[in-house]
């Protein structure tokens, strides 16, 4: 993450994202058979616990916070998985209440911060989630669809070194013969050098302009001369071009509804900043906030395109390097 710009706006942004009941992940893993979501709107049981009945609801509302952290799970093993979570949970919490834990100053704590959490979440189903319509994700889908059918998309690969001299030198590795795949693995510092320098499929404007520019100049095949970014310095392939292609509206539609949540999300917190009485009173974390804050507005501020990804169904597609300019929909867990 050290070479991504814009630190303070993908922070904050993804602070933001975790405030959204469904993750883009997520919202796909709830369309799967085994996924709490196809168990109907009845809150049945399905385990007990010493008598304690867990219930679909409960499970519901632990699955994201669970699955969040295991992204790579079989979908086939995540409601199994959470319910177990849940049964153990349960059995901790049985014993601490026969302990007395709950009279404790650590248990009096974190559940004055869990109710905070739980009144947040509740809002933001029952009072946010609820106005996104069937008929502004329809809107959106058709504008962004018709945009990406437009839009050009390059699939590349890059070994992003320190120095001008380290670059000269893989290019003459590459013209002597040397695999663009294994030199990244070996020289690249970006964070794409475990997939071989690989990038995945990006538009222009996603990548820093020196790049881009580099980049989308090459035709299937060609390696690039070294090009200097704010990095450091790169060799790139082109591996494959196209234009953008609309995902089907049923694929992504709720990973469009997420996106214009965290719309009206941000819309919301900023009303409520502008009127509410916020002090920072620790002076480390004020200094560290003001840099982080002029470094933010120094820098071009990136394009907001959620619902662009969304449609090309980028969610699993984008790109694996530091390169990308953040943008409101990049999924942490692939950082």
């Amino acid at each position: 993450m050290g070479y991504m710009k814009h630190v303070h706006f993908l922070l904050k942004t993804a602070l933001l994202s975790s405030l959204i009941t469904l993750s883009l992940a997520s919202g796909v893993a709830a369309q799967t058979a085994t996924s709490p979501a196809t168990l109907g709107g009845e809150d049945k049981t399905v385990a007990t616990v010493n008598g304690y009945e867990i219930k679909t609801s409960e499970v519901r509302m632990a699955f994201d916070d669970v699955i969040g952290q295991l992204p790579n799970m079989p979908a086939k093993l995540r409601f199994p998985f959470v319910v177990e979570f849940l049964i153990e949970r349960h059995l901790l919490a049985q014993v601490a209440a026969q302990e007395g834990i709950a009279n404790s100053d650590d248990y009096k704590r974190r559940l004055a911060a869990y109710q905070a959490k739980a009144l947040r979440d509740s809002y933001l189903t029952e009072k946010i989630a609820p106005t996104v319509t069937e008929a502004e994700i329809k809107v959106a889908y058709e504008k962004e669809a018709a945009k990406v059918q437009q839009t050009e998309r390059i699939r590349a690969r890059h070994i992003l070194v320190a120095t001008e001299k380290e670059a000269n030198d893989i290019e003459a590795k590459l013209k002597a013969g040397g695999k663009f795949e294994d030199l990244a693995k070996q020289y690249s510092l970006d964070g794409s050098k475990d997939y071989g320098g690989d990038l995945g499929y990006f538009t222009a404007p996603e990548m820093v302009p020196e790049f881009s520019k580099a980049a989308f100049a090459l035709k299937a095949g060609e390696v690039s001369a070294p090009i200097k970014t704010d990095y450091g310095w790169h060799v790139i392939r082109l591996d494959d071009r196209k234009m953008g292609s609309a995902q089907p509206y049923d694929q992504v539609k709720e990973a469009i509804r997420n996106v214009l949540v965290r719309d009206k999300v941000q819309a919301k917190l900023a009303s409520l900043q502008g009127t509410a009485k916020v002090e920072i009173l620790d002076p480390d974390l004020k200094k560290a906030q003001a840099e982080a804050k002029a470094q933010h507005d120094a820098a071009p501020k990136p394009q907001d395109n959620g619902a662009a990804a969304a449609v090309l169904g980028q969610t699993e597609d984008a790109g694996k390097g530091d390169l990308s300019l953040p943008d409101a929909n990049t999924d942490p867990k692939k950082q």
